[in-house]
């Protein structure tokens, strides 16, 4: 089985972004804000955006099934207050548990929150749970930047966030740190704060003692754990000036990273250097990067390719990237499948 732990509803209907406007002109004039009824998009629509997208390319590619959340830019947790975060949240996460719905097979929901720059993360519990228990996500995608670009919150491994954790220990789901638009002019979104983000989050982990207070949480760093496999002896040299462990003994037992790296010298160098354990199969289908490869001919995030090519890894090994590791992580995931007898 193919399990993708990365992918976004970046086609959703364009109602959704419609809506959308609409909630951040409303900002201005809170006299036509509108409510999250009048949003309505049909289990047909659902269809086409999903049968010919996602589904589409999966078919393609060959992947099974797809951890799905809504889309990364989208969730721009810097626009408004906690209510409009509240509220858009809300509709994105049902809109992918309508997907789940839809197509049992093949996408499995994890939920943003509603986070907003300044307020307390235990807000966003109630979301959560409800994600959780009703939605039956798996998982949750956690921004450690809501001001969009600006770096206003605290690290990662600060009290501050401890709500948002107690409950991923409760309930044993993973947080996929990733961040949303940058309203920074110096950062682009996809080209550097996303990268950015999955550097600073593990360099966050690596400077504290997080894990100690959290031996069981788990954080999956995407996009190839940015600049981190790259330069893992930056990272190794750091922690040992710093009188840290390991960091194999440190980090590696709470942190993951993702295949979502669109070049097979990137996937041969991630496959070397962090060990196979740590390493769950991801494309972000359909996302940052979606064109054709002129070097080989197809499209670069197809990153299935990648790691069937590598000579790095063994055939327990690629079925470990592609799925062992994804139902050991995300447990909630496992436990499904086994109850369908998978």
């Amino acid at each position: 089985m193919i399990i993708d732990v990365h992918g976004h509803y970046t086609t959703a209907p364009a109602a959704l972004g419609a809506w959308r406007d609409l909630q951040i002109a409303a900002l201005k004039d809170p006299s036509q804000k509108p409510s999250a009824a009048d949003l309505r998009i049909s289990d047909d629509q659902i269809r086409e955006t999903i049968e010919t997208n996602q589904l589409k390319l999966m078919t393609e590619r060959g992947s099974d099934i797809t951890i799905f959340s809504p889309r990364a830019s989208f969730m721009a947790h810097h626009i408004g207050d906690f209510e409009t975060s509240s509220t858009w949240a809300a509709i994105c996460n049902e809109l992918c548990y309508r997907v789940s719905q839809l197509f049992p097979d093949h996408f499995v929901p994890a939920a943003m929150l509603p986070q907003s720059p300044g307020v307390d993360p235990a807000t966003c519990i109630p979301e959560l749970v409800k994600c959780v228990e009703q939605y039956g996500n798996v998982g949750i995608n956690l921004n450690p930047d809501p001001s969009g670009g600006h770096w206003t919150s605290p690290p990662l491994s600060d009290r501050h966030w401890y709500p948002i954790y107690e409950k991923m220990v409760e309930y044993d789901i993973p947080a996929m740190i990733h961040v949303s638009t940058s309203c920074n002019a110096c950062f682009h979104t996809t080209g550097s704060h996303y990268l950015n983000a999955d550097t600073t989050a593990f360099m966050q982990c690596l400077t504290s003692d997080l894990f100690k207070d959290f031996p069981t949480l788990k954080f999956l760093i995407p996009h190839g754990g940015g600049a981190v496999p790259y330069h893992w002896g930056r990272f190794r040299g750091l922690a040992q000036e710093l009188k840290k462990p390991i960091l194999e003994e440190h980090l590696l037992n709470n942190i993951f990273f993702d295949t979502c790296v669109y070049h097979q010298p990137g996937i041969n160098l991630l496959t070397e250097v962090i060990p196979v354990k740590n390493i769950l199969f991801a494309s972000e289908m359909i996302g940052a990067v979606r064109g054709i490869d002129p070097r080989t001919g197809h499209y670069y995030d197809d990153t299935k390719r990648y790691v069937n090519a590598t000579a790095n890894l063994t055939d327990e090994q690629r079925y470990q990237v592609f799925e062992g590791n994804a139902r050991r992580v995300f447990s909630r995931l496992d436990t499904r499948l086994k109850a369908k007898g998978l």
